[in-house]
């Protein structure tokens, strides 16, 4: 018998340790394992002026992932913790992260947040077209 996943997407913002947080212990009490997505892409904005020399979006996702991910849940986590990095848009890349999953979490606000917003985009696309359940993790008031 295989382990169910839980997908939970982070972004470095608070909101999105509150979410990996409950994914975590959500998996713990199931037996489930956790898969950890960041995404990444190249800011519309980048190609009015020449990348900085050195510059890897991709390395620097994935060492925010990593840091991220110590921070929450420690180096030796209770739960079996895969990390995947992904390029494109936080929305669609958790939405196919969906697709095998038993379920996905994601924090209610990342770092795109409009202050006064209750779900960010993000949340919400997941919530709309997501291949599986979705909880939205709001923070503690």
């Amino acid at each position: 018998m295989t382990a169910s996943t839980i997908v939970v997407g982070v972004d470095t913002s608070e909101s999105s340790k509150d979410a990996l947080r409950w994914a975590a212990r959500q998996a713990e009490l199931t037996g489930s394992d956790l898969r950890v997505v960041m995404s990444w892409e190249i800011p519309s904005m980048a190609f009015w002026a020449p990348f900085p020399e050195g510059l890897d979006l991709e390395k620097d996702a994935r060492q925010a992932l990593d840091t991220t991910v110590d921070e929450v849940l420690g180096t030796e986590p209770a739960v079996k913790v895969s990390k995947v990095v992904v390029a494109g848009h936080p929305a669609p890349s958790l939405i196919a992260q969906s697709a095998d999953a038993d379920l996905l979490v994601v924090g209610n606000r990342g770092h795109g947040e409009f202050t006064g917003m209750l779900v960010g985009s993000v949340s919400e696309h997941c919530v709309a077209h997501a291949r599986c359940p979705v909880v939205v993790v709001r923070p503690k008031q």
